[in-house]
């Protein structure tokens, strides 16, 4: 038996000091559960509030894409670079070890291929599973002007009513068609409507003109989509952009994975990103990495 002598006396309760209140850098997240919390700090980086994601689910609708034919090879070795990985949970299941320290977000959402109108999908996954692989979100497209605008919001508005009963957030992607025009006006209503409606993190593209207005009409963190494949400078600029405009992050595919150099290109990213390093000279890091690698 434990000897007691002097606990009593030992105890300090500190009544002067008041008690901690913990806050954070994440936008909107202060109403959330703490498990909601927990698991959005497993996203954003606690010092900046800031992400950089690594998407990978393009095979989803697209089959083996440039770059993601082999996600074992191609993506897994990226992982420790990335501070959430956005993908399948087929391919998590089977292309990556269960050690993986990522966060990661889960697509929640598809059905058409790209041969059919991508507009019109469904929940692809349970939350339930999403539970049981230890997600730190999921991910569902909604298609604001689509064809099927309103299904795609039901998809969004039932993972999040899902998403409190587990704990777990929801990224809203704004899927822009060829019809549509990705300007401040379009992006601001698209986002805006993602977030009223109970997405706790935003997925969109950057514009050049009027980016700033829609992260600041938005009440839930913007993550700037990659989009397609850039130049590594124009890239690494485009993201710099964001981030200054207010975004918390990149959600970034084709722009690291089809890259020359994929490791040295997220690392660039992660530099842009987090420490604010300016984009010109993100880019020499990133060749004297990529030279440096070639020479090992």
């Amino acid at each position: 038996m434990a000897d007691l002598d002097g606990n009593v006396n030992a105890k300090d309760f500190a009544p002067t000091v008041p008690a901690a209140s913990f806050g954070h850098a994440i936008k909107g997240a202060a109403a959330y559960d703490w498990g909601m919390q927990h698991r959005l700090g497993r996203i954003f980086e606690g010092e900046t509030g800031r992400t950089v994601m690594l998407a990978f689910d393009h095979g989803y609708f697209q089959g083996p894409t440039s770059g993601l034919e082999r996600l074992d090879l191609n993506i897994a070795p990226l992982a420790p670079y990335a501070d959430a990985l956005m993908g399948t949970r087929g391919a998590l299941r089977t292309s990556f070890p269960a050690t993986t320290r990522s966060g990661l977000v889960l697509r929640a959402s598809g059905g058409p291929s790209i041969l059919k109108d991508l507009s019109d999908e469904h929940p692809a996954m349970a939350m339930r599973d999403a539970v049981r692989i230890g997600a730190d979100a999921v991910a569902v497209q909604v298609f604001i002007g689509g064809e099927h605008e309103s299904r795609s919001v039901r998809n969004l508005t039932g993972l999040v009513d899902e998403g409190y009963e587990a704990g777990i957030p929801v990224l809203g992607v704004t899927a822009v068609g060829k019809e549509l025009v990705r300007d401040a006006r379009y992006l601001g209503l698209a986002t805006r409507i993602i977030a009223e409606l109970g997405a706790q993190i935003v997925k969109t593209y950057y514009c050049e003109e009027g980016f700033e207005d829609v992260v600041a009409g938005c009440p839930v963190p913007v993550i700037m989509a990659g989009g397609k494949k850039l130049p590594e400078l124009d890239a690494l600029t485009m993201a710099a952009n964001a981030v200054r405009a207010g975004a918390a992050g990149v959600d970034m595919g084709r722009n690291i994975f089809q890259s020359a150099d994929p490791a040295a290109m997220i690392q660039a990213v992660r530099a842009v990103v987090h420490d604010d390093v300016d984009p010109a000279e993100a880019h020499e890091r990133y060749l004297e990495l990529a030279a440096a690698r070639r020479a090992a």
